[in-house]
């Protein structure tokens, strides 16, 4: 439960980010030099320049409203992460399942794929990518792809480890033996087995693209500047941070991410020992 609040707070924020600003009065472009100090670009007031019309304050030297470019940022964090976990998993349960069934040289072959993925520098071709790719192309559209592509290994080889399990089991054998086609041994007799651990693997798999998608975003190669975004929030405090001018410029966006990150972690345990229970109790 506690997992499941941690997640749905910001998540329910993320989705409801216009309405959330248009109650709060405010947007995430609106420049507000008046909640500024002229000398230095410094938050007027405590923690940040929180008041009744800025509730987490202002950003230093621009005045955008940190409220409203937090929950855009976890709007356009979550869309990009929940994109590129549904994809991978999608991926790497087709490739899983097909590997635990099959076996053989598809699953040798596969192994070797997965090996060559794991050994290559993804983070430093994901950073080649984004800077390559020119900037008419989605950059959204763009992460979700890339994200995708690099994350869908680990899914599988744990798919396809406990899919093989589950081909070794006597009602697999029985189903080939009563001359049923693969694809519906796999789709009726494997993927229930299966379902628990792939949605597991979903669950858990946000958290890690939520992240990169703030730490890509923190080396300046994420969304676009325009765009409001977790890591591009986290970056832009580290001057604050280290001058002690503001502090709570980094304080709160680095909550949202904390809150999101362990949130899912704990959801995913807990959901993996209910499903887990509950397929046990199937079988």
């Amino acid at each position: 439960m506690i997992g499941l609040v941690l997640l749905a707070v910001p998540l329910a924020a993320g989705l409801l980010a216009p309405l959330l600003a248009a109650l709060e009065g405010q947007d995430p472009y609106s420049f507000h030099t008046d909640a500024l100090d002229p000398d230095g670009g410094r938050p007027l007031g405590a923690l940040g320049g929180v008041s009744p019309e800025h509730w987490l304050g202002v950003v230093p030297v621009t005045g955008n409203d940190l409220f409203s470019q937090i929950v855009y940022g976890i709007r356009s964090s979550l869309f990009i992460a929940f994109g590129a976990s549904l994809i991978s998993i999608a991926i790497a349960a087709l490739l899983g399942t097909a590997m635990g069934f099959f076996g053989g040289w598809f699953r040798s072959a596969m192994g070797r794929v997965i090996d060559l993925m794991f050994g290559f520098p993804g983070l430093m071709f994901v950073i080649a990518i984004m800077v390559l790719v020119p900037p008419e192309f989605p950059r959204e559209l763009l992460l979700v792809l890339v994200l995708a592509f690099f994350g869908w290994p680990v899914g599988a080889r744990i798919i396809g480890a406990q899919a093989a399990a589950i081909n070794a089991r006597d009602f697999l054998e029985a189903a080939r033996a009563s001359g049923a086609p693969p694809w519906q041994i796999i789709r009726r007799e494997m993927l229930p087995h299966l379902l628990s651990l792939i949605v597991v693997l979903f669950v858990m798999s946000l958290p890690a693209n939520v992240s990169a998608v703030a730490g890509l975003s923190f080396l300046g190669v994420g969304l676009r500047g325009d765009v409001p975004d977790l890591g591009k929030l986290l970056a832009d405090s580290l001057p604050w941070i280290y001058s002690g001018a503001d502090v709570w410029y980094m304080l709160f966006p680095g909550a949202v991410i904390f809150c999101i990150v362990l949130g899912a972690t704990l959801a995913g345990d807990a959901l993996r020992d209910v499903l887990d229970v509950q397929m046990e109790e199937h079988s």
